[in-house]
């Protein structure tokens, strides 16, 4: 579920992230913390991350500056599947499918929650916009990402066992007590949420509720954690930077982390209602087998 992201008024320290005053910060291309708009030795050129053609328009010093930490420190964006460690991917697994970001939402969160059947998802687009190709794009590159994850829209007639509903802000509350609960005095926490109904046999029943008019980001930010979160992986954390399932990291994709962590869940050696010590043993295996799905 997601809640709230560094908040857009904060300013940064371009390496450690400590917050220094009001202003807007943005990430920077590289990964070595936050760009400030303001800070004095540093200057922006719009609300965009900072790239060679910006560079040019700042004042000599600070382009070396610059250059001279990007060419030191610089990472990719969009870290590969082969530089994640083992340890780092079962920590990520067991800290986020070993878990639930709400206690109460679940009858045991503390064992596997996986599809065992086909995963059959039905579009509800209730906002202003049309968001069903947006949504239906997504849910296309499920499969491939995913190949033993059997996934797909449901057909005209038939009964779809994951249901996304996309909504405007103004109807957030209404649709989640109504569609999601069934009830009209019901809390809606979150930005946006999926709630999954799950047994020892595996997950019967999500519904995702998605708002689609506060902006892109919150849009595909919403779209891509609550679908990836109704399949399983309930819990949040926040070490997890590569990841959706951190409600302070900036990803709006899915993630080549995600991915993995998604692939080691649908390995047939998991099933639901195992607990984290009959799982232990088979983690080492199951992650390497992932990250080789992942391309």
């Amino acid at each position: 579920m997601f809640k709230e992201m560094f908040p857009r008024e904060s300013c940064c320290n371009s390496l450690s992230g400590e917050v220094l005053n009001k202003k807007i910060c943005f990430p920077s291309r590289y990964r070595i913390g936050y760009i400030c708009a303001g800070k004095p030795g540093w200057r922006a050129t719009g609300h965009e991350p900072l790239g060679l053609q910006s560079l040019a328009m700042l004042p000599n010093p600070t382009v070396s500056m610059l250059v001279a930490v990007c060419l030191l420190v610089s990472v990719p964006a969009r870290a590969g599947p082969e530089s994640f460690t083992a340890e780092e991917l079962i920590e990520g697994f067991t800290n986020t499918v070993f878990g639930l970001e709400y206690r109460a939402w679940s009858w045991q969160p503390y064992l596997v929650k996986k599809y065992v059947k086909p995963v059959r998802f039905r579009i509800h687009n209730l906002a202003s916009r049309n968001r069903a190709p947006a949504v239906e794009a997504f849910l296309a590159e499920l499969p491939r990402k995913i190949p033993t994850l059997d996934a797909r829209l449901a057909e005209a007639g038939t009964e779809a066992n994951f249901n996304i509903y996309v909504v405007d802000r103004a109807d957030y509350l209404n649709v989640v007590r109504r569609e999601i609960y069934g009830d009209q005095e019901a809390d809606a926490p979150g930005r946006c949420l999926v709630r999954v109904e799950s047994g020892r046999k595996g997950i019967t029943g999500s519904s995702a509720v998605i708002v689609s008019d506060e902006g892109e980001f919150l849009f595909r930010r919403c779209l891509v954690e609550e679908i990836l979160q109704g399949l399983g992986p309930m819990n949040d954390d926040p070490k997890l930077t590569h990841s959706v399932f951190n409600d302070t990291s900036r990803h709006s994709r899915f993630t080549a982390f995600d991915q993995i962590l998604l692939n080691m869940l649908y390995d047939p050696r998991v099933r639901p209602g195992m607990d984290r010590s009959e799982l232990e043993p088979l983690l080492p295996l199951i992650a390497r087998d992932a990250k080789h799905r992942v391309q």
